[in-house]
């Protein structure tokens, strides 16, 4: 049967270290932050701290040693150890935080022993339901005014091997398990103390520990999944392996890493070759634009289950053939959309103004203040090709700078403000003053804006594209600049886009009045700092929760965290019948349901269905076998 958290034996304990393992970091580094703040010699102190608590933490020299060192070095006061304590708390590992319901579910079973000090352990430790009297560590020698005078050289942890003697003192009756990061951790394993000894290497990896090890644990989901001893998950995060590409922002990299997934980064795209070599034991990949997750990729992503566009568009990717794959696909819709607009602005001010050949002239040296060929854009025309995001709010903020907004979508779109829609394009075309595109990069738009569109426009008229190259016929362009069809042209984005090392290319160099940017429009810090913020979130709540909101190819559905329950993801091909083959498996099995979703698209159907805790797991099997079934998971 399957269980949330199984019955643990009463024979069976778990040993943990604090420092670094049970919290981030050091709490003596942390101490000296604190301690030595405004101290004369504090960075030498730091330093001094740093390299003995190495050389204890690796068997270097003697614990005792190391104790006596550091304490002399900090010299704390008992201020000092309360503040330690409180940040401590903010400091506990992820993947500990994560499973807090099995700190206090097993609590009898648990122990903390660590050379650190009960003043700041406690405090953190039993916040997690772990018994006092299960907590084992040091204890400082205080004077009158608070100030630390030594610490209890009678107590074990104080001394070489404490925590084996320690654990001798214990002599706990049953299978014992030790996760820490340091020598004293393995020693206990060593003295024939423990059964196993789990490296645990979230905060820090030391590799002579590691050589040791039983096991190395990168997290304490992996622990309790090789355990058998399920939390909240199915599936350890540590296992699931996330591929970011094209240099995305630090942000998205720390927060797939703080939710404890194992991140692989690469500052560039890779090619299709190198994809499909790269891709076969990846679960979750992160790209931008330059990299193209074809079909042919896609046949090799064994894992993968979600793709991650940390941009606007998708069109580089086969949408197609991930959703047959079952493999959903998010991207970031809204969190470039400001940086786009400014731009645009920007650039149309910079045009209507001449300021790029007239500074182009100061340069070679020539002084023209002519105001022949230069306005304002208020009281212009502003064109928009494509009403969505970007285009809408565009039109919010030209209006707002005097500007009359006309507007052209395929789709029925809401007029913000005073803009007026148009029926066709050719209205917008013929009007505008300035035309500004803003349309996706289906094929289908492929020379949308071509000698024709060109021939409806306005003489004079300021051309924009920060959308996709090749919805614009360049040939076309090029030739309505140089009869001043066109007098002054944007562009951020091309037919073909090279890498950073690769010259570009394009007819459209040295033309007057032309603006080229190597496809900006969204590079801000703001922007990529949102991108890096709202991609992972969305893989996140799909990998936590089965939660598909905004996915591009997936129905959508948005669903809340399930408590003392399974839940089950089944994504099958659009046929009829599916739903009701599920239920029969799970009725054969006498099983309850909790809650049921269900949503389809034209290529699939995403079901996703609640538990009760108890399945056996033949039902699994059942499952996974429905005829038509793409993909299936148990989630929690």
């Amino acid at each position: 049967m399957g269980l949330l958290y199984p019955q643990m034996k009463l024979n069976k304990y778990i040993v943990i270290d604090f420092d670094s393992t049970f919290t981030k970091i050091e709490a003596f580094d942390l101490l000296a932050e604190i301690s030595l703040n405004g101290h004369p010699q504090a960075e030498e102190r730091k330093k001094k701290i740093w390299e003995i608590t190495n050389l204890g933490m690796d068997g270097s020299i003697s614990f005792r040693e190391s104790l006596e060192k550091r304490v002399e070095l900090l010299a704390p006061n008992k201020t000092h150890l309360l503040q330690l304590a409180e940040k401590l708390k903010s400091q506990v590992s992820e993947s500990f935080k994560r499973n807090r319901e099995f700190f206090q579910k097993y609590a009898d079973n648990i122990y903390v022993i660590s050379n650190g000090f009960h003043v700041f352990i406690d405090p953190v430790v039993t916040e997690f339901g772990i018994k006092a009297t299960n907590i084992f560590a040091n204890r400082f020698h205080f004077d009158e005014q608070g100030n630390v005078t030594g610490f209890d050289e009678d107590n074990p942890l104080s001394a070489n091997n404490g925590k084996v003697e320690q654990l001798k003192r214990l002599n706990l009756p049953g299978d014992v398990y030790v996760i820490g990061d340091g020598y004293t951790d393995y020693e206990i394993k060593h003295a024939g103390l423990a059964n196993k000894f789990f490296a645990f290497t979230e905060n820090v990896e030391r590799e002579n520990i590691m050589e040791k090890a039983d096991h190395i644990t990168p997290s304490l989901d992996e622990f309790l999944y090789l355990n058998k001893l399920n939390t909240a998950i199915s599936y350890p995060k540590n296992r699931i392996h996330v591929l970011l590409l094209e240099n995305v922002h630090p942000v998205a990299i720390e927060l797939m890493k703080a939710e404890g997934f194992s991140v692989e980064i690469q500052t560039a795209a890779l090619s299709e070759e190198e994809l499909i070599k790269k891709i076969k034991n990846v679960s979750v990949l992160g790209i931008r634009s330059k990299t193209q997750v074809t079909e042919k990729v896609l046949e090799h992503a064994n894992k993968l289950m979600a793709i991650g566009a940390f941009c606007i568009g998708t069109n580089q990717i086969d949408l197609q053939a991930a959703t047959k794959k079952g493999i959903a696909v998010f991207n970031a819709p809204f969190s470039n959309t400001r940086s786009v607009v400014e731009l645009v602005v920007a650039e149309m001010i910079i045009l209507m103004r001449k300021v790029v050949e007239k500074s182009n002239k100061m340069h070679a040296g020539m002084w023209d203040k002519s105001a022949a060929g230069s306005f304002e854009i208020r009281g212009k025309k502003l064109g928009i090709i494509g009403y969505g995001n970007i285009g809408a709010q565009l039109s919010v903020l030209a209006e707002s700078l005097g500007m009359k907004v006309l507007y052209y979508d395929i789709e029925e779109k809401l007029s913000l403000g005073n803009a007026t829609r148009c029926k066709t394009m050719k209205e917008v075309l013929q009007q505008a003053d300035v035309i500004s595109l803003h349309i996706d990069g289906r094929a289908a738009n492929k020379n949308i804006i071509s000698e024709r569109e060109f021939n409806l426009m306005k003489k004079g008229v300021i051309f924009i594209n920060l959308s996709r190259g090749h919805i614009v016929d360049i040939a076309a362009l090029k030739a309505n600049i140089l009869n001043e069809k066109v007098a002054g042209c944007a562009l951020d984005v091309f037919p073909h886009e090279p890498n950073n090392l690769e010259e570009f290319v394009s007819e459209l160099r040295g033309l007057p009045n032309t603006i080229l940017t190597p496809h900006i429009g969204g590079s801000t810090v703001e922007a990529q700092q949102n991108i890096g913020n709202f991609v992972p979130g969305k893989f996140m709540d799909y990998i936590n929760t089965g939660s598909t909101s905004n996915s591009v190819n997936f129905p959508n559905l948005v669903l809340p965290t399930l408590e003392n329950a399974h839940r089950l993801i089944h994504i099958h091909e659009n046929v009829p019948g599916i739903l009701a083959k599920i239920n029969k498996v799970l009725a054969d099995h006498n099983i309850n349901i909790a809650g049921q979703y269900l949503k389809t698209n034209e290529l699939i159907g995403y079901v996703i269905t609640d538990i009760d805790k108890k399945y056996n797991k033949d039902v699994i099997k059942e499952l996974r076998s429905i005829e038509h079934t793409i993909k299936f998971r148990v989630l929690y």
